[in-house]
């Protein structure tokens, strides 16, 4: 009886050796962790479909900050709940809006933390859309300017990277544009070059209160059928002058970002949004799953297909996981 000379299982024979050859290492160096900022004092208030996940007032964040970089967490990007809204959403570029508030305080709490910051609008007009509205149509050019003059404010709080998530063609070139106008050369891009629109964003509607009141977000995020142009947006972003790449979701694109890895040598991104981190919670909760070996098998999948960097919810739970 012939047997093979080959063994595989010679190489998992014990957890030594499989630590020691692991083909993707999965650290707290790897993670950014999103944070939402609100007005008000004290305010540390669980989000009801992100269990875990908080809204946090200013005042909260010089702790947050300084947990995170204690974890080996290297960065964190920032979204806000503005005082109120309106049809541009202007608190968003406010000298001290809620995000330029919360920059200067991570800035001081914890320096070393890198501070990347959401650029868009929906969660700050009234319309709950990422684009200027007339006549019930997201107008574009319009809207360019006024993320350009929110990446700009941003910087000016202290920003180490603006992060464009409104999927409006030129958005990238007219922030770039703005940065280097306002002396900010040194800040980077992270553009969601490449945003679907799913279903996985729901319990962030809640985290972000930033529904559409009308409509829906698909004239302008992309068709989750769509492959090819995934390619086609992230080179535009790429000739425009964009620092980083990000694909989002990152769960049922994998795909994707395999695709954006091999095509671009810029640094690449996935956002482990809001419903994948929903579901696992969900399931955990009810003793469904292992929650943590779950979640560090997803997050090292997401690694595995070629992102550098994972926007996650739990960055905060496996950053202590694998510190041990």
């Amino acid at each position: 009886m012939s047997f093979p000379t080959t063994r595989l299982r010679r190489l998992r024979t014990s957890a030594t050796l499989r630590i020691m050859l692991r083909e993707t290492q999965l650290t707290p160096r790897d993670f950014i962790y999103p944070l939402f900022c609100v007005h008000g004092r004290d305010v540390h208030e669980e989000i009801g479909a992100m269990p875990g996940v908080y809204h946090q007032s200013v005042d909260q964040l010089a702790g947050e900050a300084k947990e995170i970089a204690a974890l080996g967490i290297p960065a964190v990007i920032l979204f806000g709940i503005p005082a109120s809204k309106d049809e541009i959403g202007s608190e968003n570029y406010a000298a001290n809006g809620i995000i330029q508030q919360a920059i200067k305080a991570i800035k001081d709490a914890a320096p070393e933390l890198v501070v990347i910051t959401d650029v868009c609008m929906c969660e700050y007009t009234d319309h709950g859309h990422c684009g200027i509205v007339r006549e019930g149509r997201i107008v574009n050019d319009e809207t360019l300017d006024v993320l350009a003059r929110v990446a700009v404010s941003h910087a000016d709080a202290g920003a180490d990277v603006v992060a464009p998530s409104a999927m409006m063609d030129g958005m990238v070139r007219a922030i770039r544009s703005g940065l280097d106008e306002n002396n900010y050369g040194d800040v980077n891009i992270l553009s969601y070059a490449v945003k679907f629109a799913s279903a996985f964003y729901g319990p962030f509607r809640e985290a972000a209160q930033s529904a559409p009141q009308f409509g829906d977000r698909r004239a302008y995020q992309m068709d989750p059928a769509n492959a090819r142009e995934a390619i086609r947006e992230a080179r535009l972003d790429v000739e425009e002058g964009a620092d980083m790449l990000m694909v989002k979701p990152a769960l049922a694109y994998l795909d994707i970002v395999r695709r954006v890895r091999d095509q671009f040598d810029l640094p690449l991104g996935a956002y482990n949004v809001s419903g994948e981190y929903s579901m696992i919670k969900a399931a955990a909760a009810q003793g469904w799953i292992d929650e943590q070996r779950i979640v560090l098998e997803t997050l090292t999948g997401i690694k595995r297909a070629g992102a550098d960097v994972i926007l996650t919810y739990h960055a905060k739970d496996a950053a202590r996981w694998l510190n041990g």
